[in-house]
């Protein structure tokens, strides 16, 4: 797999989120979607163990989107890869659609888990890693991805403190840090390093990488995978609304409606980036 590769799959994810959004005609959660994108590109364009022919095959790999509100962001990367049909996709946030504004657990749709409340993706994760344990299942992985807003709950440590105590291997953490959580700046941490010195303290395995950066996220995956007697958190360095300039560290854009004319801006600074790179 090429860098180059997951790029595209970035921005066409990327695509899908604003079209979406826009299509919908509702305020979206969109600045946490687009900075989980690059790792979304990176898990299922090549780390991930799925088959969209059979979602429920009982030898693939588990994710669960912990930062369920940023839910646009996993039906989008779901149905670039296949595992959601457009027609599905294209539902979103309408009457009826099975698409709404946080995951409801859907095997058929490729989503392993419901979410609402914030802070509760981590046990589930924890549950389903000793599940494969003790069934044998080594050869399957479970992938969560919380919010750094999200880990101010105080479940979320709980739990990290059972997977290092049961030295669960199978599972890796991986979390988005963009700094925001819904009421502004998070303060719960003053910087990344400090956070991982928090999740070190728990007896967990710890790299940061750059969100953003799809070579470093690969290597991290890989890594994380690795036998060893810990469980491993991949913290994210990521900026919120990442691809949209206006979005970018803008918290007005944590919970948005995309009008007409923001929609023409985006397609206007996209084409503007395409034509002159």
């Amino acid at each position: 797999m090429h860098n180059q590769d997951f790029k595209y799959y970035s921005l066409e994810i990327k695509k899908k989120i604003i079209h979406a959004a826009f299509n919908c005609g509702e305020s979206c959660h969109i600045g946490g979607a687009l900075s989980m994108v690059d790792f979304m590109s990176v898990l299922y364009g090549s780390v991930i163990n799925v088959n969209s022919q059979n979602l429920s095959d009982p030898k693939r790999d588990i994710f669960i989107l912990s930062k369920g509100h940023c839910v646009l962001g996993y039906f989008a990367t779901l149905n670039h890869f296949g595992l959601i049909s457009d027609k599905i996709f294209n539902t979103f946030q309408k009457n009826g659609s099975d698409l709404i504004a946080h995951p409801v657990k859907n095997i058929e749709l490729g989503m392993e888990s419901s979410n609402g409340s914030l802070g509760q993706g981590l046990s589930f994760a924890l549950g389903q890693a000793l599940g494969m344990r003790y069934e044998k299942e080594n050869h399957r992985h479970v992938y969560v991805l919380m919010g750094d807003g999200e880990c101010n709950e105080g479940a979320v440590w709980e739990s990290a403190a059972s997977a290092a105590e049961f030295k669960v291997t199978n599972l890796t953490a991986i979390v988005d840090v963009n700094f925001f959580r819904n009421d502004g700046e998070n303060s719960f941490f003053e910087t990344i390093e400090n956070f991982e010195k928090i999740w070190n303290s728990f007896g967990w395995n710890t790299t940061i990488v750059d969100g953003h950066n799809h070579d470093e996220i690969l290597n991290a995956l890989i890594k994380s995978k690795k036998k060893n007697i810990k469980p491993s958190v991949i913290l994210l360095r990521t900026v919120k609304g990442k691809g949209v300039s206006f979005m970018e560290n803008n918290n007005e854009w944590h919970h948005n409606r995309i009008t007409q004319k923001i929609y023409e801006e985006i397609i206007n600074e996209w084409e503007n980036f395409d034509q002159n790179r």
